[in-house]
């Protein structure tokens, strides 16, 4: 798999990176959506593929996540792979001080991502949300010292919610102080969820930050499997949940799927991997994050960097939506 810069940032990065958050995450079931062995497995096929990006967080899987990436990582070289991980979700139950972007919160869970991770360092660590208790002056000047300190190479932010003048404060600050910026971001973004758009990726743009969206195929909707006016499939999210069916299951959504297959048909592709090709190609996109159940559907997206979409193929599946305007 080619390689690309993280952001303006001296690291290269796999032009698609590999998502975790199912690991160890538990159903209403009791079982995990991903195990230990699969997750392995996952984690073996994707180097096995060329890729070097792992995206975690510290609550994925109540921990799991971590340490299943962490012991898969000790029979490999760490220095081969760029490793990201998040913080802000509480993980102590009933401890005002467990969650946020406060200084005990960050120093507390630091010591923790690395020793389930196996490793002194992290290449990136993000901010998994903003804080609205904590100044940005206090957190920026503590993430600055894992900076300093080595624990940490590079910061990202992500957000639920594209506030870029949150983005723009903490880098503003950072400047004045000498202080490490946020370099990378983790928004939300494919070809049905355009809400970036509007500013963020400007913002983006304007600071020379790098951006690794999640959900690049929309939960699963821009893999094809759901058509207009046909029943929806079962063991979907679009039959187990109502927030996903408002959200995704609309008209409009379905004319933007209708653009992506007819391209799909044209280069002999699938839909989802047109749909990541279109991230791939985005010239302010450096790395989508796939997060895929089985090895096969791993092949099926990384596959899509071999996709070159031609100029009207791209430019057909941008205006597919609308970009959202600023209210």
């Amino acid at each position: 798999m080619e390689t690309v810069s993280l952001g303006q940032t001296g690291t290269a990065v796999s032009a698609v990176s590999l998502g975790t958050w199912r690991f160890g995450h538990e159903t209403d079931a009791g079982t995990f959506e991903i195990d230990r062995e699969s997750a392995h497995a996952l984690l073996d096929a994707y180097a096995d593929h060329g890729g070097n990006f792992i995206d975690t967080a510290d609550m994925y899987g109540k921990g799991k996540s971590e340490r299943w990436i962490g012991e898969w990582l000790s029979e490999r070289d760490r220095e081969e792979f760029v490793i990201a991980s998040k913080v802000y979700w509480s993980t102590r139950e009933d401890d005002p001080n467990g969650h946020g972007l406060g200084r005990k919160h960050l120093r507390r869970q630091i010591d923790r991502i690395l020793d389930r991770l196996g490793t002194d360092y992290l290449d990136l660590l993000y901010t998994h949300r903003f804080d609205d208790r904590t100044p940005p002056e206090e957190f920026m000047h503590t993430l600055n010292g894992f900076v300093r300190d080595g624990s940490v190479n590079y910061l990202g932010t992500s957000t639920f919610e594209p506030r870029a003048w949150e983005v723009v404060r903490a880098n503003e600050f950072a400047d004045k102080h000498n202080y490490e910026p946020f370099t990378v971001a983790q928004p939300r973004y494919n070809l049905i969820d355009r809400e970036i758009e509007a500013e963020y990726l400007a913002m983006c743009e304007s600071y020379d930050i790098g951006c690794c969206p999640w959900s690049p195929l929309a939960g699963g909707f821009l893999t094809g499997k759901y058509r207009h006016e046909e029943r929806i499939p079962d063991g979907t999210r679009g039959s187990e949940s109502d927030q996903f069916t408002d959200r995704y299951l609309t008209p409009e959504n379905y004319d933007t799927l209708r653009v992506v297959r007819e391209i799909a048909d044209e280069i002999d592709a699938t839909p989802a991997q047109v749909s990541l090709a279109w991230l791939i190609a985005h010239p302010q996109v450096t790395a989508p994050i796939v997060g895929a159940r089985t090895t096969e559907q791993l092949a099926e997206n990384i596959s899509a960097v071999d996709i070159s979409l031609t100029q009207s193929q791209f430019d057909r599946l941008s205006e597919a939506k609308a970009t959202p305007s600023l209210v």
